[in-house]
């Protein structure tokens, strides 16, 4: 049986994607830093479902779940925990918030732990297990913000710079893992309706979700290096 760990699976994206890789008869790990109701009812209503006690803000944490899995094989490491910081939603006031001259300092450090520093712990708490499985796939939710060559808008210092930065670390993980044929790369989810993304996305959680299993599903070597999105597409540093 397939074996997917999912960071932040207790809302959102990542409750999706546990939803759908459990429909599909994969075994899931849902990380989170405490079950939501929802995430605990899929959990209590799907057997291959199991909650695992995990913040990827916590690096002890982190190695401590890590531990708890020791022996396992996990098939797809997804690392989809993340937060914009601030409010957390994509509004005009989160733009306020993050934009020059507003600068909250503490709140940018917090949005790099979670976003670059997390991802990176991850995939180096979880190498082996990724190494021991059949697919070999560590895959980390970025964003289409991370892109310089699409920023026409500027702002959204902390979350931007989170998302550029976690795409160099997919990047040269990508080069230094594939002698051990783990395939590593970063992925923008699209913008769907999530409590961060807000009524106004484009996509709803279930279909960013089926996009993305999709993509994951048909990785090769060479969608290595590119940043993917969820239909396929490659987006420019």
């Amino acid at each position: 049986m397939d074996t997917v760990l999912v960071t932040g699976a207790n809302r959102g994206l990542g409750l999706e994607l546990a939803k759908q890789y459990a429909a599909e008869g994969w075994r899931v790990f849902a990380g989170c830093r405490r079950a939501s109701p929802a995430l605990a009812g899929l959990a209590g209503l799907r057997p291959e479902v199991r909650v695992l006690a995990l913040d990827v803000a916590d690096h002890d944490s982190i190695e401590a779940a890590a531990r708890e899995l020791e022996g396992e094989a996990i098939d797809v490491l997804l690392n989809n925990a993340g937060t914009m910081g601030g409010r957390g939603t994509f509004d005009e006031e989160s733009m306020r918030e993050q934009s020059f001259g507003h600068t909250d300092y503490e709140d940018w450090a917090n949005v790099l732990r979670v976003n670059l520093m997390g991802p990176m712990k991850m995939a180096e708490a979880f190498v082996e297990h990724v190494a021991r499985s059949g697919q070999r796939k560590i895959v980390t939710l970025s964003s289409m913000v991370g892109s310089n060559g699409l920023n026409t808008i500027g702002g959204l210092y902390a979350y931007r710079s989170s998302k550029a930065a976690v795409n160099a670390v997919m990047k040269s993980m990508s080069i230094d893992l594939l002698k051990r044929d783990i395939l590593a790369v970063a992925m923008h989810p699209g913008w769907a309706s999530t409590d961060m993304g807000g009524p106004r996305a484009g996509i709803t959680p279930a279909q960013s979700a089926a996009g993305m299993r999709a993509v994951i599903a048909g990785l090769t070597r060479g969608h290595l290096g590119s940043v993917l999105a969820w239909d396929g597409q490659v987006l420019p540093y």
